[in-house]
């Protein structure tokens, strides 16, 4: 019997046998597994590649895979999933076989999906945001000698600004997050250190209240920017919000000791350019009288060199972390001693802090316990010294052996000729210095308890219980030498123990928090939703003494009769809030956030106090998709966009609203009793609202090797409060605090992260983020017909000059200005202006509106580059579109302003070369400046040495470059100066840091 089908079959037969016989010949089998997650359930679209090959694909629905036609042997099996820690695993295949894999659980990543995302009140997954959010940690922090907490962030997060006040030990930074939102209200983001709202407005005796922070203690900064992140905050969020999370221990840790220690030595970079005694000597001689060439001295003192000095700074901090007894802790104490680069200046800061964070009740209950207590002494300088050096006459000695000068301590000293003070002539700047002994000591102790409870009995509900304080205590005295120049007094001369000043201070604020809130969260299916709501109350006291300046001798106060009649001040403001917030994500792939808070504020009459403030944020994750969910190329995509409201109320004093008596001046007294007077009220002020719309697409390829977002954003701010002019006598004043217009903010954002180098021995990581945010002010209420803007950005050089203007349909802070005309040299022409409007007078009515003192782009870059052991790293950063009135060349940069007396001198900046002026010409547009500029932050070196004293400790040092160039346009001393206007410039310095930490 024939059987045709055979035939038929033997083909394939054959081909599958041929096939067979090929798989061992070549040695190819199959490798199959299943990838779980931390619960141990199927993980679906997890990339599952034999590395070094092309072969891999994406797990199922239950997270199981196939791979097949792999090559015998050993090899790498590559697991990664967005969110997670990619996994490798060492596998053997079998030619014919198939290879089981087992245990193949990923974990989150915490960095990508946790510690990156503290939000208010709690945090969120990275991929489940719907807001503007950036985070900073602890490994990416600017190096180096850092006395701030914000300057771990600068440069290194788009849409913020960090613009330090000057050199100075403890210098206040400006900090703005998209641009200012505000004419006269606070413009400062709102600060939370753990979960406590911090009081930012400062204390008397410290430059910058996060001074009173120690950096070493901070894990990580989070920036929320846009109203669907910070609406939950409400009251105070419209400038943004920062949270900073301090360092903690972890469960079952074992005790670790950190010692580290850092050294620094810092000089000035650059000083004012101005004459030599020789070249003021021969200005004199060519255009001076015979007087004032006579007043010449045949010294060459160079007066800035005098103030300036090296600087050493030593900072050094001990930590131990652990856990005892089951319950997580950190101790930490750190020491600061930093001297200024100006003689006399200096800071002292002693800081402790301690966290433990224990589990009770099954783990159901957590209590976080945080306490930060700093002590700082500051000795502080009259900035008007650096002016004084500038000016001061370089043909005159430091000191004189002479007589008349001995009642000056020995100082060169400009004299009448009964051995008096000369009329206006400036003072010795090195005596005023040594001279004055301006001190404070201030006391901060920032500390919560926080109760998270997840209740027994409801899955997914947990209640949480917030008790805060902030209290600093301020207080100083400057002590002015009998020998002191500025504080002559004829009549105190006859009497030795009447000479010199004394005056004191002291400031008490106190704030206190109740917060509490529910939460609850559940899934369902492929849907999971979490809303909590809850209840805030936070007050602010504030309070001190007023004091009396007294005649001081040498060793003890006089005059012990008076005393003090003029009571304290006090204040007491009180916010009170609700607040509520639900967020949705289906399937990991659509999300939303609604968020609502109703704030209270005491500083407005009943009917105005509450305020509603909502926010909505949808999110559409791409990458969850079908179409996106096994791309190897595309490892992250989300779109973005969010709508809401914030509200500002932190504007002038507490009471505004209220008809009420203060204390007039010193002039205003009745058989010496100072008198009250009634004050300007406005009982119709109300909330500063702020409406931002935002936009973003956050992504990420090649497993998150580039990686960043972008944003773009519109911010409207109405109902500005602001301090405007009033008429005459209209309300007991003629300036108040009112509503009276509105701003608007537009931006983009770039954040871009690049991962370049990953190997074993080679890591390099870089960022690049830019930020570009145009201001408009839309309106300034109802104001008479020609109006031009209300005026503001004092200078020096006459009574009431004002260089800015806020005027509708411009930037806030635009500069005002006259403009120059020049010469067919290119020479500006002394007093020659263009007429602009053409009435044939040169006027105020000519000034127009040029540039502005914000910048329009702010750019950062920071690399970091690690070789085994070796790391190093750079940031740089720059601002452009930023422009600043160089006070100092248009004040002093006149010969008038040097021979403004027959008996003395004033030394003049060399841009005199440049304009040939004789008098002042303080609005003319020539001193206007592009002061955009590209500066080199910080270089740093660092070396891992690794295990010493028999492995017990790890050892790591570094060196630190700080402000190592700059590159700009800018003829002053220094383009980046916060307000745009440059006089009397604490200079920054250029700092070199040896660091050692040892780890045990």
């Amino acid at each position: 019997m024939k059987h045709p089908y055979l035939a038929k079959l033997a083909l394939p037969v054959l081909l599958a046998g041929a096939s067979v016989s090929s798989a061992y010949a070549q040695g190819i089998g199959t490798v199959s597994g299943r990838v779980l997650d931390e619960k141990g359930e199927g993980m679906p679209g997890v990339t599952v590649l034999i590395e070094g090959t092309s072969l891999g694909g994406s797990t199922n629905s239950d997270g199981s895979f196939s791979i097949q036609n792999v090559p015998s042997g050993p090899h790498t099996l590559i697991m990664s999933f967005v969110g997670y820690t990619t996994q490798r695993q060492t596998i053997s295949v079998t030619a014919g076989q198939n290879t089981a894999v087992s245990s193949l659980t990923l974990s989150e990543n915490t960095t990508l999906l946790n510690e990156a995302v503290v939000v208010g009140y709690g945090v969120q997954r990275k991929q489940d945001i719907t807001g503007a959010v950036t985070s900073v940690q602890a490994k990416d922090f600017v190096k180096g000698q850092v006395t701030n907490p914000e300057q771990l962030v600068q440069g290194k997060i788009a849409g913020v600004s960090i613009t330090t006040g000057g050199g100075a030990p403890g210098s206040a930074s400006t900090v703005r997050i998209r641009g200012n939102s505000s004419l006269n209200a606070s413009n400062d983001p709102l600060y939370i250190i753990d979960g406590v709202p911090v009081d930012k407005d400062g204390i008397s005796g410290a430059s910058n209240p996060l001074t009173l922070i120690n950096p070493n203690d901070i894990e990580s900064v989070t920036v929320l920017k846009d109203a669907s992140a910070l609406a939950i905050y409400g009251n105070r969020a419209s400038n943004g919000v920062i949270l900073i999370t301090t360092k903690k221990g972890l469960q079952g840790e074992k005790l670790t000791v950190n010692l580290s220690s850092q050294t620094s030595v810092s000089s000035r970079t650059k000083t004012y350019d101005v004459l030599n005694a020789q070249q003021l000597a021969d200005i004199v001689r060519a255009n001076g009288s015979t007087t004032q060439i006579g007043t010449l001295g045949s010294a060459s003192t160079n007066w800035q060199d005098e103030i300036f000095r090296t600087a050493a700074t030593y900072d050094n901090s001990v930590s131990l972390t652990g856990s005892a007894a089951k319950i997580p802790f950190r101790v930490s104490y750190g020491n600061l001693y930093q001297e200024g680069i100006v003689i006399t200046n200096k800071l002292k800061r002693n800081s402790g802090s301690i966290s433990l964070s224990p589990m009770l009740f099954d783990d159901h209950l957590r209590i976080d316990i945080n306490a930060k207590g700093t002590q700082i002494d500051n000795r502080f300088i009259d900035g008007g010294q650096i002016g004084n050096a500038v000016l001061f006459d370089p043909t005159q000695p430091v000191r004189s052996a002479e007589a008349r000068y001995a009642p000056y301590g020995g100082y060169f000293q400009f004299l009448q000729a009964n051995g008096n003070p000369l009329g206006q002539a400036i003072g010795n700047p090195v005596a005023a210095l040594e001279n004055t002994n301006n001190v404070s000591d201030v006391k901060r102790l920032i500390g919560n308890v926080q109760f998270d409870y997840k209740i027994h009995g409801v899955e997914g509900l947990r209640a949480n219980l917030n008790l805060a304080t902030d209290i600093a205590r301020g207080e100083g005295s400057a002590t002015t030498n009998p020998f002191d120049f500025g504080n002559f007094n004829a009549q105190d001369r006859t009497d030795p123990n009447r000479s010199g000043r004394f005056t004191q201070y002291n400031q008490k604020k106190d704030m206190r928090l109740l917060e509490g809130y529910l939460a609850y969260g559940k899934q369902f299916g492929g849907t999971r939703f979490d809303i909590q709501a809850g209840h805030s109350y936070q007050d602010f006291v504030n309070k001190g003494d007023n004091f009396l300046a007294y005649r001081f001798d040498r060793t003890t106060l006089v005059n012990p009769d008076d005393r003090l009649i003029v009571p304290g001040y006090y204040s007491k403001l009180v916010l009170l809030s609700f607040f509520g917030r639900t967020t949705l994500n289906v399937k990991d792939r659509y999300l939303l956030t609604a968020t609502v808070r109703n704030d209270n504020t005491s500083r407005f009459a009943d009917g105005n106090r509450s305020g509603i403030f909502p926010a909505l944020g949808l999110g559409w994750r791409l990458k969850g998709e079908e179409f996106l969910a096994n791309s190897s190329t595309i490892s992250e995509l989300k779109l973005r966009a969010g709508w809401g409201r914030t509200g500002q109320q932190d504007v002038g004093g507490t009471y505004d609203y209220l008809p009420r008596y203060v204390l007039g001046n010193s002039a205003a007294q009745y058989n010496g009793v100072t008198t009250l007077r009634p004050s300007g009220y406005n009982e119709g002020l109300r909330w500063e609202t702020t409406a931002t719309w935002n936009a973003g697409l956050d992504y990420g390829f090649f497993d998150n090797r580039v990686s960043g977002s972008l944003d773009v954003y519109e911010r409207t701010s109405e109902d500005l409060l602001s301090f405007v002019d009033v008429p005459a006598g209209a309300n007991l004043t003629n300036q108040l605090n009112a509503n009276i217009g509105s701003l608007r903010n537009r931006g983009i954002e770039l954040n871009l992260n690049l991962a370049p180098v990953r190997s074993t021995d080679w890591n390099w990581d870089v960022n690049f983020n830019a930020a570009y945010n145009k201001t408009k002010i839309t309106e300034l209420g109802d104001q008479a017909p020609g109006f031009q803007g209300y005026l503001t950005g004092g200078i020096p050089g006459g009574t009431g000059s004002n260089i800015q203007i806020n005027s509708v349909g411009s930037p806030n802070n635009t500069f005002f200005v006259r403009q120059q005309v020049y010469d067919s040299n290119g020479r500006p022409v002394e007093g020659v202006y263009v007429d602009r409007n053409g009435d044939g007078i040169i006027s105020n009515l000519d000034n127009y509106k040029y540039k502005q003192a914000a910048p329009l782009a702010v750019l950062g870059f920071s690399s970091n580059l690690a070789y085994r052991k070796v790391n190093l790293s750079f940031l740089l950063r720059g601002n452009v579109g930023n422009y600043v009135y160089n006070s100092v060349s248009a004040n002093l940069g006149n010969f008038s302003n040097a021979q403004g007396s027959t008996q003395y001198l004033i030394n003049l900046p060399t841009s005199i070369y440049n304009t040939g002026f004789n008098t002042q010409q303080l609005f003319s547009d020539y001193y206007m400046e592009n002061a955009s500029f590209l500066r080199c932050e910080n270089v740093t070196l660092g070396y891992n040495v690794g295990k010493i004293f028999t492995e017990k400790a790890n050892l790591r040092l570094s060196a630190a470059v700080q402000n190592v160039f700059l590159v700009t346009k800018y003829d002053g001393l220094d383009p980046e100066i916060s307000g745009g206007i440059d006089n009397n410039f604490y200079p920054r310095a250029r700092t070199f840091t040896f660091g050692v930490n040892v780890g045990f």
